[in-house]
């Protein structure tokens, strides 16, 4: 039985071959980190840093100890190595990203009063059908608001863009959490799925019925089964495209590719 996660499930959603890449050929990637990882990587360590003060040590550090943390940690965990696809922005420039979004999260959610149980959770998720799919993960922070009797479910996104709210509501990571958080404390329990995209300074909240719940278990299985019945793992060109550690060695980039795709019903005269 393999355990997959949410991750690996969107890699093969995003592009079939760099999942084959990644996760059965296991090919390394000609670089493993982005500026906008990296500052993602950051700041997710900061927030948890920060929460693990308040929730294990009683200390709620200040504005300032936050950013002496978030600056910390961005040297030491910056190399050389890592990609600037963006040449228009510098390392600055994310640095200084992360930075406004401490400090808005900060200046919004002060005192942070909301009773955070766990940062960083990992959970197991079982799809059902006799423990054969599986899925493992990781809550950014757990909480529980007595006012509305619900577990929150907080993610932090960092990327610039703002989807619409259909889309955020159709996001299947935290409505997965949430039958984990279900299976450890009741599943009668109510679950609120919220979002912080930080770039915009903004909190979205979705809850799901149990009816969205059960219809969204059926949907990764027929995912994971598609996957572990999946033979050609075609390329799937998209915007995504350049911040893929596997651009040099996809056809998808070969040169001859690409005149090719002006031509599309040539394709299949094509021997590989």
């Amino acid at each position: 039985m393999t355990i997959y996660s949410y991750s690996r499930l969107t890699v093969y959603e995003q592009c079939p071959l760099k999942f084959k890449f990644r996760y059965i050929d296991k090919l390394i990637p000609e670089f493993e980190k982005t500026l906008e990882s990296h500052l993602g990587s950051i700041v997710h360590q900061t927030l948890e840093w920060f929460y693990i003060q308040i929730k294990e040590k009683n200390i709620t550090p200040d504005i300032e100890q936050m950013m002496m943390y978030y600056s910390k940690k961005w040297e030491e965990n910056f190399t050389e190595e890592i990609k600037n696809v963006k040449k228009e922005l510098t390392e600055k420039d994310y640095f200084n990203k992360g930075i406004k979004f401490l400090v808005d999260y900060y200046l919004k959610n002060k005192p942070f009063k909301d009773n955070t149980l766990e940062v960083e959770k990992r959970v197991t998720i079982n799809l059902g059908e006799n423990g054969k799919h599986k899925l493992q993960g990781f809550i950014d922070r757990l909480s529980y608001n007595p006012e509305t009797d619900e577990f929150e479910i907080h993610d932090y996104k960092t990327a610039n863009n703002l989807p619409q709210k259909k889309k955020i509501k159709g996001d299947k990571q935290l409505a997965l959490y949430s039958i984990a958080v279900k299976e450890l404390f009741g599943k009668d329990k109510k679950v609120c799925l919220t979002w912080h995209y930080l770039s915009h300074n903004l909190k979205v909240q979705v809850r799901k019925t149990e009816e969205e719940i059960e219809e969204l278990k059926k949907e990764i299985i027929r995912l994971i089964r598609k996957i572990e019945e999946e033979k050609e793992f075609p390329y799937k060109k998209s915007a995504l495209c350049q911040w893929c550690g596997y651009k040099k060695i996809c056809p998808a980039w070969k040169p001859e590719t690409r005149e090719l795709e002006k031509f599309p019903t040539i394709r299949k005269y094509i021997k590989d």
